[in-house]
């Protein structure tokens, strides 16, 4: 594919003797394209060349070798402004979109890479609430977007199955356990126990004491602890499988916190090795005082481990197991200060510097009811399984009246409606807190998923209608020259500069928004342009345009983990 930028970076390069590289960081696509495709601001270089903006600008275009690509530059202020040669980038869009179909927009950047993803991670015998959507679709759309690439990706559900919570709950359940029917609906019934346990061990500390005394025992391989705690696991994964089922969403592996509880030892090992563990009020720690940090617990007073044992425990694991370039955990905000801790500590384990330069935290915001924050422990969640069931019937709803009609009406109102609520959180950056809303979240006027799936149901018909996709070459590039395929078009050639800079900055909203622009720009030409008409070339072009904008939607939907519909 054509790479204007590179064309641009190369030009100014030759000229100011400035790496190409750190010149194409520089260029970017103006907001209004009155001011060009491409903008390089000279104001980077007036420090280095000791020169005013303006000044720069005018000596590169002095110096600039205008090619067949460009139409013309100008100099704005400090600015440089480059306009492509429309025909040249109507061409090489199309001509790539037949060259790759589908994987129009990837590349093999990721070749070679490993990237491991930590994402969902609900903890077992809680509801799979909304407060885990947002890692769950998110970690998904990133796990999407990089194996787009082509690197190697291992999607990890590191299941919330061992702590002190699990303590608790066996507790409550030897207690209460014959009160509860575990088997026929297990989330909602351990939860009720988790709520009744929860509220005793604030009245009674005795009772907090026992909970704390399980765990060790769980530890320790109690036969009692260990046979309930699998009981507990069991039930609660078979739950969260109907969800992933729903979104149809995979993981490579669901190593949780468990699966480490052998290996945690190895962790103590090797930071008692380096003079690291210090004692502290009967607890080990690291001191992590000179980097402005609490202390990164070890280990308990009482012997018992941590999450930041079992986290130190899986980098230990994960760069032996998948030799990582990334290993990246989708977790919410809250987490920021535990990440800083592991990832400060993980300097202490003796791995490579490319694995410790490798751990990446995506924090994203939370999701809060209007009421305020959801807690297990008071009860007061709204599970992801009612969410998602309510969107469908809501949308089954909506068909039933607009057209009664329609085939498989159950199916595309499970794509329509699950794509909606995906869209909806990816739609805006992740670091912002959520208020959740029914009547935002399952809106579909204006900038939504179901907005984007019609308007590619509406290519699908167009082509439909038409009865064929031309061969590209019998398209006539000349007959999109019009200003409505052109802003199409240059869409279009942005759809793997958006999701590189997605992946750049964690924010699937990137490609998110860009759907929306692209589904505007092409109905805006559907409805400016008579797509089948009496002219064979310009049809055979339109339709083309029509195929095009089709494949960059429904592969965009793909990569937020939504399924477009072929009808509404």
């Amino acid at each position: 594919m054509l790479d204007f930028k590179e064309k641009i970076a190369n030009q100014i390069s030759s000229i100011t003797n400035i790496d190409k590289n750190e010149i194409y960081e520089y260029i970017e696509i103006p907001s209004d394209s009155k001011m060009g495709d491409y903008a390089f601001p000279c104001f980077r270089l007036a420090k280095t060349m000791k020169k005013s903006p303006q000044l720069i600008a005018n000596d590169i275009k002095d110096g600039i070798i205008l090619s067949d690509e460009f139409e013309k530059i100008e100099v704005v202020g400090g600015y440089i402004n480059f306009y492509v040669n429309n025909k040249a980038i109507v061409e090489n869009v199309l001509k790539q979109v037949d060259l790759e179909k589908e994987k129009y927009g990837s590349s093999n950047i990721g070749k070679g890479k490993n990237i491991v993803i930590d994402y969902s991670s609900p903890n077992i015998a809680k509801p799979f609430h909304i407060g885990h959507l947002r890692t769950t679709i998110l970690g998904n759309s990133l796990y999407k977007m990089y194996s787009f690439l082509n690197y190697n990706c291992t999607g990890v559900n590191h299941i919330g199955d061992w702590g002190t919570q699990f303590a608790k709950l066996i507790e409550g359940y030897k207690r209460w356990g014959d009160e509860y029917d575990i088997e026929s609906n297990p989330i909602e019934e351990l939860t009720k126990i988790y709520v009744r346990i929860n509220d005793l061990c604030k009245e009674d500390e005795s009772v907090l004491e026992q909970c704390r005394n399980n765990f060790k025992k769980l530890e320790d391989g109690d036969e009692y602890c260990v046979k309930v705690w699998k009981k507990f696991r069991d039930l609660s994964l078979k739950e969260f499988q109907r969800i992933y089922d729903l979104l149809d969403i995979q993981f490579d592996s669901w190593n949780g916190e468990a699966f480490y509880v052998d290996k945690m030892q190895e962790v103590k090992d090797i930071l008692e090795k380096n003079n690291k563990l210090v004692e502290s009020e009967g607890a080990k720690v690291v001191d992590l005082s000179d980097k402005d940090m609490p202390p990164c617990i070890i280990e308990k007073s009482n012997g018992s481990t941590t999450y930041a044992t079992r986290d130190l425990a899986a980098i230990l694991y994960r760069a032996r197991t998948y030799d990582f370039d990334k290993d990246i955990y989708v977790t919410s905000y809250e987490q920021i200060l535990h990440f800083k801790q592991i990832f400060e500590t993980a300097k202490s384990l003796g791995l490579d510097e490319k694995y410790i330069n490798g751990l990446v935290h995506v924090p994203y915001g939370m999701v809060m009811l209007k009421t305020g924050k959801m807690s297990t422990r008071d009860g007061n969640v709204v599970k992801i399984e009612d969410l998602l069931k309510e969107a469908i019937s809501k949308v089954k709803e909506i068909i039933e009246n607009k057209n009664p009609e329609l085939e498989d009406k159950d199916e595309i109102a499970k794509r329509v409606g699950i794509g909606a609520v995906i869209f909806n959180d990816l739609y805006n950056s992740r670091i912002k807190d959520e208020i959740f809303d029914w009547d935002i979240m399952l809106n579909f006027n204006g900038e939504t998923g179901p907005y984007m799936q019609y308007i590619y149901v509406r290519t699908k018909s167009v082509l439909e209608k038409a009865g064929y996709i031309p061969e590209i070459k019998d398209v006539n590039f000349e007959k999109l020259l019009d200003e409505d395929s052109i802003k199409v078009i240059k869409l279009l050639y942005q759809f793997n500069d958006k999701i590189m800079q997605a992946l750049d900055k964690y924010e699937p909203y990137i490609v998110a928004r860009y759907l929306i622009e692209v589904a505007k720009a092409y109905s805006s030409f559907y409805n400016n342009n008579k797509v089948i008409c009496d002219d064979k070339e310009i049809q055979d072009a339109r339709v083309y345009l029509t195929y095009a904008a089709g494949i960059v939607l429904k592969t965009g939907a793909g990569l937020l983990g939504i399924k477009m519909p072929d009808k509404m």
